[in-house]
């Protein structure tokens, strides 16, 4: 059972963020508490934050707090490497209990990884370990894109290495697909073992992006820590 969800890429421009507001709708609509945080981002040059992860999270729950990511970084590269150019700290059991207090208030907590698993947030602790400190399912995200079969697997190996359940995986249909697309996910199951692979189409419509990931609110209820579980509806 579980209260958290990682939501994790295989690379950068895979859908990440898509993928993390749109469950958070699905889920919102199904009457579940519900808080989208993205514990780290880097790139992030607009002081204002108008275009960042963290605040599209923020919007797609309707959330007051965290209204953005809980660190920041100007540099865009790994956050350790910001760290590093910035000359700035983080302390990482501080953010893991800054997202345990989140977590406390919310029936679900979608949590959207920086980078990959394997991506360090310090030279000691990557992403995968965030996760594990939090006791957290992964949701593994892929663009259904030749290279994605390869990508996921060793995705679901770093997850396997790392103790991490993993939830599912998520194709995200590219916006030029290419010869591989559409048959990306049956492979990804044959070769993995994982039943839940699921496509979904690309739309700007948060509406309908919410009822593509219904599928996976399914998923995250099914594996909800009590009294929440049980069947969706309202999506």
């Amino acid at each position: 059972m579980v209260r958290a969800i990682l939501v994790t890429g295989t690379d950068t421009s895979v859908g990440k963020t898509w993928v993390a507001a749109a469950l958070a709708r699905a889920l919102t609509a199904a009457g579940l508490r519900v808080l989208a945080v993205k514990p780290v981002e880097t790139g992030c040059a607009d002081a204002t934050g108008g275009s960042e992860d963290g605040l599209l999270l923020a919007g797609a729950t309707g959330q007051h707090e965290p209204a953005r990511a809980l660190r920041r970084f100007r540099a865009a590269v790994a956050p350790a490497q910001a760290l590093e150019r910035e000359g700035g700290s983080l302390d990482f059991d501080e953010l893991v209990l800054e997202l345990e207090r989140y977590e406390a208030a919310a029936d679900v907590l979608i949590i959207e990884g920086v980078g990959g698993l394997l991506t360090p947030i310090t030279w000691e602790w990557n992403v995968a370990d965030l996760a594990g400190a939090l006791g957290a399912h992964a949701l593994i995200v892929a663009t259904d894109r030749r290279g994605s079969i390869n990508h996921t697997l060793l995705t679901l190996g770093a997850a396997e290495l790392a103790g991490l359940t993993v939830l599912g995986v998520v194709l995200t249909s590219p916006r030029v697909p290419d010869a591989s697309t559409g048959s990306n996910a049956a492979a990804i199951a044959r070769l993995s073992g994982t039943a839940r692979v699921h496509v979904t189409p690309w739309t700007d419509d948060p509406d309908t992006a919410a009822a593509a990931l219904r599928d996976v609110a399914e998923w995250v209820a099914a594996d909800l820590a009590p009294p929440s579980a049980g069947p969706l509806g309202g999506v």
